[in-house]
């Protein structure tokens, strides 16, 4: 079940400074430079899906007071995307994984979801066996279909409330501009799950994330700038005075899985 998101507003901001996203059809500043038009050209030829500028959608913000216990997030995660053909080239062995992954200490699952179903979800290895600089945290890759829509989806699995700060592309997906750990995020309640589908223009729009080619991606049209296409972040932070891990539902689960009369452990 999807519910609504909210995020905590501090003061009194103009709706106008704060979604800042326009359409890229707007050239910036940087894209009327000559070297801008020269990186435009050299954009056209690198192959690969980017994310572009979809359709507005409706999408509420409501606030919800909430205050950080640190300023650094409690996790990080990555998704990679790519068309197949991509997948292939950035590495040669992969082995497929569920659609929702696990994140921040468990805090959390995220994953990539389609108009039909999440999408077809892998980690970076070989038979169960990761490379070498993936040990503990394989890369994980999602495969894009050109020109659909798609969304990032977030549950949050602890019994307190987290702040979700998201980047698709390098862009803060508040504002379209270059994401940070210092910008807010989405405030999901525990249990909850949110639904990001797209860059937001206003309190009560969004523009959907489409697969593009880089050459049309929001990145290079509006900002000149495709060094991080790609790639969707999550930052997750912890709640003021709250322990997230407790009663976690591993927890929850060994408790409800206690017996009775359980047998002595062989020694």
């Amino acid at each position: 079940m999807k519910h609504n998101p909210t995020r905590l507003l501090a003061g009194i901001i103009a709706l106008a400074g704060l979604f800042s996203c326009s359409s890229p059809n707007i050239p910036s500043a940087a894209r009327q430079r000559n070297a801008g038009e020269s990186d435009s050209i050299r954009e056209e030829a690198r192959p690969g899906l980017a994310t572009g500028w979809g359709n507005e959608k409706t999408s509420v913000l409501g606030n919800q007071s909430f205050v950080r216990a640190s300023s650094k997030p409690a996790g990080i995660s990555a998704i990679y995307y790519n068309d197949s053909k991509g997948i292939k080239a950035m590495t040669s062995e992969t082995y497929r994984v569920k659609g929702m992954q696990t994140a921040a200490g468990e805090l959390v699952e995220w994953g990539v979801k389609g108009r039909t179903g999440f999408l077809d979800s892998y980690n970076e290895g070989y038979n169960g066996w990761l490379f070498a600089s993936y040990e503990t945290n394989p890369r994980r890759i999602v495969e894009g279909i050109p020109n659909s829509t798609y969304t990032i989806v977030v549950r949050n699995r602890s019994k307190s409330a987290l702040e979700i700060v998201a980047s698709v592309d390098g862009l803060d997906v508040m504002d379209g501009k270059t994401a940070s750990f210092s910008k807010r995020g989405y405030i999901v309640n525990p249990g909850s799950t949110l639904e990001i589908e797209g860059f937001r223009t206003s309190g009560s729009t969004v523009a959907a994330f489409k697969f593009s080619s880089v050459s049309n991606s929001y990145a290079n049209l509006r900002h000149g700038d495709t060094r991080n296409v790609g790639v969707i972040g999550l930052a997750v932070f912890t709640q003021k005075g709250v322990n997230p891990w407790t009663w976690m539902p591993e927890e929850v689960g060994k408790r409800n899985q206690a017996r009775t009369f359980a047998e002595a452990p062989a020694r």
